[in-house]
């Protein structure tokens, strides 16, 4: 008989504890021999750190797809899973994967139990609940409701985890909670100050963890409500809550205090390393203000013209560590460029006086007819993250010299070091730059080593900003909002957002909201690190925003005036960047507007990235399906509603 992946995974190695292990590379936990473990305190900190690995972070293509949102406004190849036009498959490696990575932590846990002095190990213990808890929202996220894994599973018949129904949402979000708060008693010991921030969790991670957690079911409770549960007898996972289980207010006001007590710990700021330029670097005025550009690519002093390494980084407050000699990246992205934006979320990057390109002054009318003329005053975060036509850049392709700031890169060959649009085989025709490297490591792929952020500071000043937000019906304090999220666009050199700036706006014939730019900022501050997606589901807004509609990217005419990109000619072989038989019926032919009045929109002339006809996101797509094989080896999981 076959049994499903949540059974025990046996444990068969022999454990070994040579000095020559490092952090950064571990055994899973999973492959060690168990009656060899957990005799003394070493014992349960060598264990807790290999839950470390057990993470979605750089490192192959599972990664790569749940990291980058699986397109929606990212332009990446098409996933059918945002689309809406995937089916129900016979398997899922992130279910399987996940609840390996569960047992190991509950594995873990179960020997803090019966350790006598639980004082001694308490930092591993709770590291092992963050992980618990982590890996529970991670399913949440995809599935909904699932089986509880709160112990140390094994194949008897009575095992609920193995053999009985999907706990619902709230049942798996109050295990959740329940975890975080006692991982937050047990590591108050282990904290930035006391780990250096190198990668261990530690006590402010589990409360911005528990932060992230509250507003996304809080919002996802208001917006969504029970409309994916099914009954949990015929469909889903039903909506059984626990007897004290947390209202809407309750958990927005966990959400609100718990990243208000990170602001004020002063523990961490955002990261400003390259906003003025250090002396000897040639032509300064390339990488002014390109702090959120870099912050994603430290590595060593030569990954930046500042001269900057990850010691400089107090952004961060859960990070993945890489390292260029034991742990790279094994993830291909400079090559690839993955975070490249679509039409829609480039024109949701705001003018600097804090409006929209629709209604701000500052914007051009000809900005999209004319050569990079519309990233002329607009938020700094976009100049970091699109390489401007024909401009100069370090390593932005394969086999390019890696950065030396102190030489004017202008001065060396175009056809190496400028960035040519490519529009001859279809296409966006964006170039994205975040999470590329500038290194002589481009050369090959795979060997970046960038540490990958699952929490940093920025997510939780949005954090306290949506969750003030929602508490106050849509209004927020001018006081909240320079606590938080204005400190976001300060870097990005956008206008505060206060009441002031929303009357404005709606002079200009613009209703702006607070909620409405609060999200708009998660977009454009926290965009191609997995959040969007999400976002969007749980404000109740996906099939709306994802459904039925063209994607698209740069514009090939506008109005009736053709743009630039049809007249420009590649200088390394003298022919045009832009052939227009390869975009036949590929141009927008009309005009394509979003839920929020503050998001322009997309006007015919557009490529077309992905065709409306094969997008058919619906609310059904906001959980995905349980796999059918474990559905068959456990009649008692009921799938997903309308899957």
């Amino acid at each position: 008989m076959k049994i499903n992946y949540i059974l025990p995974v046996l444990l068969t190695a022999v454990l070994s504890t040579g000095c020559a292990e490092t952090f950064l590379d571990l055994k899973p936990l999973d492959q060690q021999t168990e009656a060899l473990y957990f005799n003394k305190p070493s014992d349960f900190e060598y264990a807790a750190n290999n839950l470390h690995g057990n993470i979605y972070a750089w490192g192959g293509n599972d990664t790569y797809n749940i990291n980058f949102d699986y397109g929606t406004d990212l332009v990446v190849a098409a996933q059918d899973a945002v689309s809406g036009t995937n089916a129900a498959g016979t398997s899922d490696g992130y279910w399987d994967k996940v609840y390996g990575w569960l047992r190991t932590a509950n594995i873990v846990i179960e020997k803090g139990q019966a350790y006598p002095n639980p004082d001694e190990i308490a930092g591993p213990v709770g590291q092992a609940y963050f992980f618990r808890a982590w890996h529970h929202f991670f399913l949440l996220k995809r599935f909904g409701g699932v089986p509880v894994a709160d112990h140390v599973t094994d194949v008897a018949a009575t095992d609920a985890t193995v053999w009985g129904p999907r706990n619902s949402r709230y049942e798996v979000v109050k295990l959740i909670l329940d975890d975080l708060d006692i991982a937050i008693k047990k590591l108050e010991g282990t904290t930035v100050a006391t780990t250096g921030n190198d990668g261990h969790v530690t006590l402010e991670a589990a409360k911005a963890f528990k932060a992230r957690v509250c507003l996304f079911e809080a919002t996802w409770e208001k917006y969504v409500g029970d409309k994916t549960d099914g009954d949990g007898i015929n469909t889903g996972a039903g909506s059984a809550k626990p007897a004290d289980y947390p209202s809407v207010n309750d958990m927005l006001k966990m959400a609100k205090d718990l990243s208000g007590e990170i602001i004020d710990s002063h523990t961490f700021e955002l990261w400003k390393g390259v906003e003025i330029v250090n002396d000897g670097v040639a032509r300064p005025e390339m990488y002014e203000h390109t702090s959120y550009f870099y912050l994603f690519n430290l590595e060593g002093g030569d990954s930046n013209p500042n001269g900057l390494t990850k010691e400089s980084n107090k952004e961060a407050i859960f990070r993945t560590v890489y390292d260029a000699v034991n742990k790279k990246s094994n993830t291909n992205l400079t090559h690839t460029a993955p975070a490249t934006m679509t039409r829609k979320l480039a024109d949701m990057y705001l003018c600097r006086d804090g409006l929209p390109i629709h209604v701000s002054p500052s914007f051009s009318s000809d900005a999209f007819v004319t050569m990079n003329k519309e990233l002329e005053n607009r938020d700094y975060r976009m100049l970091a993250c699109v390489r401007p036509d024909m401009d100069y850049s370090w390593g932005y392709g394969m086999y390019k010299t890696g950065a030396d700031y102190k030489v004017d890169i202008t001065s060396l060959a175009a056809a190496q070091y400028q960035v040519v649009p490519n529009l001859r085989n279809a296409g966006s025709g964006m170039k994205g730059r975040k999470f590329c490297t500038e290194l002589q490591s481009v050369t090959a792929a795979g060997n970046e080593a960038m540490d990958y952020m699952h929490i940093r500071y920025a997510e939780v000043l949005l954090i306290y900003a949506e969750a003030a937000c929602e508490l106050g019906n849509g209004t927020i304090s001018d006081d909240d909002l320079n606590k938080s999220i204005n400190l976001v666009r300060a870097r990005g050199g956008v206008a505060p957002l206060n009441a002031a700036l929303i009357s404005q706006a709606k002079t200009l014939g613009c209703n702006l909201t607070f909620i409405g730019e609060i999200r708009r900022e998660r977009a454009t501050e926290l965009y191609g690190e997995g959040h969007r997606l999400s976002d969007l589901c749980r404000w109740g807004i996906a099939e709306a925003e994802l459904g039925g509609q063209n994607r698209c990217g740069v514009y090939i005419s506008y109005g009736s005036t053709p743009t630039f990109l049809q007249t420009l000619v590649n200088p390394s072989d003298n022919k045009p960047v832009y052939v227009e038989s390869t975009y036949s019926g590929l141009i927008n032919q009309s005009e394509i507007t979003y839920s929020y009045e503050g998001i322009p929109s997309t006007k015919p002339g557009a490529a077309i990235v992905e065709l409306a006809a094969n997008r058919k996101f619906s609310i059904k797509n906001y959980l995905q399906p349980i796999p059918t094989a474990q559905i068959e080896r456990n009649p008692n999981l009921k799938q997903n509603p309308q899957w």
